[in-house]
């Protein structure tokens, strides 16, 4: 069907158009007139949006939510509000609501539900594009309920939002108080073993005893170096005292020994002097040899005693070298023990703070999840309360019929093309055409002229038939 046959039989079913169109049209009045007058109010909220964990403490900007505003109308519009507002309203009380309640469910199920349900239903929660407020609205028939309803919700949804914030800080305030426990006893255990080891090791500052025991080993290695060489010295003496005990410079320098040996001089000076004034068994001869050999034998006990003094010494020496080797070696192990005491001591000593830390940490967060599970603050403020509206929102006859004329002319449309489908005529002399594929040789036009009508009948003979009628082909 092109453009023209769908116009031709638009044309022809005009009636039917325009009585579908009237009819849509008179139902859309009549029902918008018997329809009951619904009432719209609206409360408007601002949510001032925080991001506060309750757990960690930390602050998360809002642009890392954005379903908050999505999350915030799906809790205006859950049961958990509507629950407060119908206990709010009282509604379940009502005997009338009672008596509906039981005609509409039979007593399935609970009357608070199923208010719920009936005012959710007539609850609107749209946000602002541009901002953080969210308008709630609602509908019903009696302007005073509707503008108690958006107010009630607006009360429900600030105590809910209060109770969603406060009863997680009450949750992790009770589990922050059980670890703080545990945290407390594990620094107080730690502080235990630290201070007992400590008094089993003698350990009150690792640093200081480190330092005076590692000047010790310093002061000891020292000394040993020192005594090294005096025992070097002392050798390379006791071996020449031994060998050649006069020659000794150690014996030689001995002032008793020098002593001698001038009282040996002297008694020899003495001795030849006399051996040359009387004989041999003169008593002064006599005398004189046994002075000189008494100061001999003297001379040579004292040298042996020097010489064995040097030897003497080079042993002591040689004694404290290596008593100041062992002094060395215990100091050496000493302070390796030490290290090793102070390496634990240092572990111990940074357990024991990382449980003070922990603990401290733990009770001072304690402290603010449990002030922040007893605010009453919430992030939401009314903005404007909602008020009983003073003009009807609906029925909008002008609007539904405006919208009926649309839509009955739509249908009138569509039934008219649907009974032409049903009932396809010729219509014009283009469709004869194509419907037989002749020729089409003359068109006889319809007229409704009283005279032409005259003169149509006077052609007609008594008797003729009305192929010759105009219009019929």
């Amino acid at each position: 069907m092109n453009l023209s046959q769908l116009l031709f039989a638009l044309r022809a079913r005009y009636k039917l158009i325009l009585l579908t169109l009237v009819l849509t049209v008179a139902a859309t009045v009549v029902v918008s007139l018997l329809l009951p007058k619904t009432y719209l109010a609206t409360t408007a909220l601002v949510v001032n949006y925080k991001g506060v964990d309750q757990v960690t403490g930390l602050s998360l900007p809002a642009q890392m939510q954005p379903g908050y505003i999505a999350t915030q109308v799906d809790i205006i519009k859950s049961k958990s509000v509507a629950f407060k507002v119908v206990d709010e309203l009282r509604l379940a009380e009502s005997p009338e609501v009672k008596q509906q309640f039981m005609d509409a469910t039979g007593g399935v199920g609970t009357i608070r539900d199923w208010l719920s349900n009936l005012i959710l239903a007539n609850v609107d929660v749209v946000p602002s594009r541009e901002s953080s407020v969210l308008y709630v609205t609602v509908k019903g028939a009696d302007p005073q309920f509707v503008a108690a309803v958006a107010n009630a919700f607006a009360k429900a949804y600030l105590q809910l939002s209060i109770q969603l914030k406060t009863e997680p800080a009450q949750q992790a305030s009770g589990y922050i108080n059980t670890q703080i426990k545990e945290l407390r006893d594990r620094y107080e255990q730690s502080q235990n073993r630290l201070s007992e080891y400590q008094k089993k090791n003698n350990i009150y500052s690792a640093d200081n005893r480190i330092d005076i025991e590692t000047a010790r080993l310093n002061e000891l290695s020292s000394q040993l170096v020192q005594v090294q060489a005096l025992s070097m010295e002392a050798s390379s003496r006791q071996r020449q005292a031994l060998g050649n005990a006069g020659e000794s410079p150690d014996v030689q320098n001995n002032p008793l020994i020098q002593n001698l040996k001038s009282s040996l001089a002297l008694a020899e000076a003495k001795f030849s002097d006399t051996s040359q004034r009387v004989a041999e068994n003169h008593p002064q001869y006599i005398a004189a040899k046994s002075e000189v050999d008494k100061m001999r034998a003297t001379l040579n006990e004292q040298v042996q005693t020097a010489s064995a003094s040097v030897a003497t010494t080079a042993v002591i020496t040689q004694q404290r070298e290596s008593q100041l080797r062992s002094a060395l070696a215990a100091q050496k192990v000493k302070i390796m023990t030490l290290n090793g005491a102070r390496d634990e001591f240092n572990v111990m000593t940074n357990e024991t703070e990382n449980d003070r830390r922990a603990y401290e940490v733990a009770s001072q967060r304690f402290t603010q999840t449990n002030l922040e599970g007893q605010s009453k603050q919430a992030d939401i403020a009314v903005l404007t309360a909602a008020t009983a509206p003073t003009s009807a929102a609906g029925p909008r006859i002008v609007l539904n019929t405006l919208l009926s004329f649309v839509v009955g002319l739509l249908l009138g449309v569509g039934a008219a093309l649907a009974l032409e489908f049903l009932d396809q005529r010729i219509r014009s002399a283009g469709q004869l055409g194509d419907a037989f594929g002749l020729p089409v040789l003359g068109v006889i036009e319809k007229t409704t002229s009283l005279s032409q009508k005259r003169s149509y009948k006077s052609l007609r003979g008594p008797g003729e038939g009305s192929s010759m009628m105009p219009g019929k082909a």
